[in-house]
């Protein structure tokens, strides 16, 4: 036998080897439901920032009462609190917009005890209608509660999907989503032992609840994600198909609800005549656009669809840029010229994600509302 044929038969057989473990490798088996017998033990780190997330919506949203004044003191210790703290686990970018000296938190403190009318900016806001608002027609509360489910819980979704992914990682990213291995798809406490919270609350509101829905595929990539990491290693292709699945929905939740706002917006400050009160409801609804579309702001690209540039589009149409002092006021006071960005704001996301005109004609409905659930 030549030197040549020596050298290539280890070769042949390496090959066979492969060959032969690729043909053994079964499917993956994918159960029905998501197995949730440790997730309590797993996901005490993302409970206690869930925790403290609420405990500071708490306290922000008692500034919506007409004369209570917010301590800027005490909400600042609630975002910089706790091991990790919501500050700890915020893009930089975001924690330097909501803390400090004029970041939202400041600006929700100084606004809270007045009162607000939309109009050219004057004094630091108030209340109007049952919200509160910053001078320029912003509500500092959106940009906190909202921004955070991106800038803070979804970034810590990222953090943990560049670590070793492990069967705990799959239940500290469901927590951190807002669901429970439970999957109820409502946020209903009168119909779940465990609802949906935080960004799971509005994929709940998004599904149909047809078996086809975001959360529905929310769940199912979940499932798929738990039962690739515990089959082992010969099923990393399957775990990163299903982390790519639960990045691109939990995405589109995010700018479907967007759209669902923008609709609403649309729908009340176009009718004729509307209230003060249907105004303030209409800034509101505008304010949770501003939120969920900030809050995604420099997270990576590698684990966002949606570019920064694209993001800053957005926020320039909202009349929110980043870096400019905001005129959301004239969504109320000039709708004639202002919504129409609302509407192209809506094609753009719909050509972002490749949303169907049905699915933009679904947004505009709460399903968890309409169904009951």
């Amino acid at each position: 036998m030549s030197g040549f044929s020596k050298i290539l038969l280890p070769f042949a057989f390496l090959l066979l080897l492969v060959s032969c473990g690729e043909k053994d490798k079964s499917p993956l088996q994918i159960p029905d439901a998501y197995d949730g017998s440790a997730f309590s033990a797993n996901t005490a780190t993302q409970s206690a920032v869930r925790t403290q997330l609420e405990a500071l919506v708490a306290e922000i949203k008692k500034g919506r009462t007409p004369g209570p004044v917010v301590d800027y003191n005490t909400i600042s210790q609630l975002y910089n609190a706790g091991t990790p703290s919501l500050k700890s686990i915020s893009t930089p970018y975001y924690a330097g917009r909501l803390d400090g000296a004029n970041g939202w938190l400041d600006e929700l403190a100084k606004a809270s005890g007045g009162i607000y009318t939309p109009g050219t900016p004057s004094g630091q806001g108030g209340t109007y209608g049952v919200y509160l608002f910053d001078e320029n027609g912003l509500e500092p509360e959106q940009m906190i509660e909202k921004g955070l489910f991106g800038a803070a819980m979804y970034h810590h979704a990222v953090v943990l999907m560049q670590g070793t992914i492990t069967p705990a990682t799959a239940d500290q990213l469901v927590n951190i989503f807002g669901a429970h291995p439970d999957f109820p798809n409502t946020p209903t406490a009168a119909n779940a032992a465990n609802p949906d919270k935080f960004m799971a609350n509005y994929a709940a509101r998004r599904d149909k609840n047809d078996g086809t829905g975001l959360y529905t595929q929310m769940k199912n990539a979940f499932i798929k994600l738990q039962a690739a990491v515990k089959a082992g290693d010969d099923y990393t292709q399957e775990r990163d198909e299903a982390l790519a699945a639960l990045r691109l929905t939990w995405e589109k939740v995010n700018a479907g609800t967007v759209i669902n706002y923008c609709h609403a917006v649309i729908s009340t400050l176009s009718s004729t005549n509307p209230t003060d009160a249907q105004k303030a409801s209409a800034l509101h609804a505008y304010g949770e656009c501003v939120g969920f579309v900030h809050g995604w702001r420099t997270i990576h690209q590698d684990y966002k669809q949606i570019t920064d540039a694209e993001i800053d589009q957005v926020l320039t149409l909202l009349n929110a840029p980043y870096n400019a002092t905001p005129t959301s006021y004239l969504f109320a006071t000039d709708p004639l010229n202002e919504l129409p960005k609302l509407t192209q704001i809506i094609n753009l996301l719909k050509a972002e994600y490749g949303f169907t005109t049905q699915e933009i004609e679904d947004f505009k409905k709460n399903w968890v509302a309409e169904q009951g659930r």
